[in-house]
C-alpha cells in the first residue's frame, strides 16, 4: 500500500532560513504595494508573490501595516498611536491623539527615520502613494469610523488629521520656533480644543445646508 504524502505543514517551512524568507515576503509586499496600492493588495496576494503559505505572512507580520512600517523603515507605527488614543471619552479625544502622537515623536531614536518616512509620504511614485494609502486607512478610517453615524465623518477625520500633520511638519519635520520647542502642555492646550471641535463639534459653519438654503433665498 503506497503511503500518503506527509501534509503540508502551515507556517515557518523547515530548513527554510527565517532572515531570508523574512527578506522575500518584504520585497513582495513592497512590490506588490506599489502596484496595486495598499488598499488593494492583501496579505494572500503579498504571500503568492513571495512564493510562500499566507500563514507565513502572518508569522512574520501582524498585518499589511506592521508590512508597510517595515518596508518603508516607519519607526513608528500611526495605526497603533490612533488605537490608543481612540480608547476612552469621545469628549477627550482631541487631546489624546495629539498627545499620543507628541509622545511618539518626542522619541530622539524614531525622528530621523519618521522624518524621512513623512517627507516621501509628500512625494511621488510608488511609496509615496503607498505611505498615503496606509496614512488614509490607518488613521483617518479609524476616527472616521470612531465618530460614528456622523454624516460627515470622513471630513472631520481629515480636518483633525490635517491639523496633526501641520504639527508634526512645523515642530519636527522643519523645526521652526517657537513651536519645536513649545511646552507640550501649553502646545495641547492650544491645539487640541481645535482638533476637538473637527472631530465632534457643531455649529453654524458646519450647518451648510442652512447657508446654502440663505444664501439661495438672497439669490432669488
Amino acid at each position: 500500500m503506497q503511503e500518503r504524502p506527509e501534509p503540508r505543514r502551515r507556517g515557518r517551512p523547515r530548513g527554510a532560513n527565517p532572515a531570508d524568507t523574512r527578506a522575500r515576503i518584504l520585497e513582495a509586499a513592497t512590490a506588490e504595494f506599489g502596484e496595486r496600492g495598499y488598499e488593494a493588495a492583501s496579505m494572500r496576494s503579498i504571500a503568492r508573490r513571495a512564493g510562500v503559505d499566507p500563514a507565513l505572512v502572518h508569522h512574520y507580520f501582524d498585518d499589511k501595516a506592521a508590512l508597510v512600517a517595515e518596508a518603508v523603515a516607519v519607526p513608528l507605527r500611526p495605526d497603533r498611536i490612533v488605537s490608543g488614543a481612540l480608547e476612552g471619552p469621545l469628549d477627550e479625544l482631541g487631546a489624546r491623539l495629539l498627545r499620543a502622537v507628541l509622545a511618539a515623536w518626542d522619541s530622539p531614536a524614531a525622528r530621523p527615520a519618521a522624518t524621512a518616512a513623512m517627507r516621501s509620504a509628500i512625494g511621488h511614485g510608488p511609496v509615496a502613494r503607498m505611505l498615503r494609502e496606509f496614512l488614509r486607512r490607518e488613521i483617518m478610517h479609524r476616527l472616521a469610523t470612531r465618530l460614528g453615524d456622523a454624516p460627515d465623518a470622513e471630513v472631520r477625520a481629515e480636518l483633525a488629521a490635517s491639523q496633526v500633520v501641520g504639527v508634526i511638519m512645523v515642530r519636527y519635520v522643519l523645526a521652526m520656533e517657537p513651536l519645536a520647542s513649545l511646552d507640550e502642555d501649553e502646545l495641547v492646550a492650544r491645539v487640541a480644543p481645535a482638533l476637538q471641535w473637527h472631530l465632534v463639534g457643531t455649529g453654524p459653519v458646519l450647518d451648510m445646508t442652512t447657508r446654502r438654503e440663505h444664501y439661495s433665498s438672497h439669490d432669488e
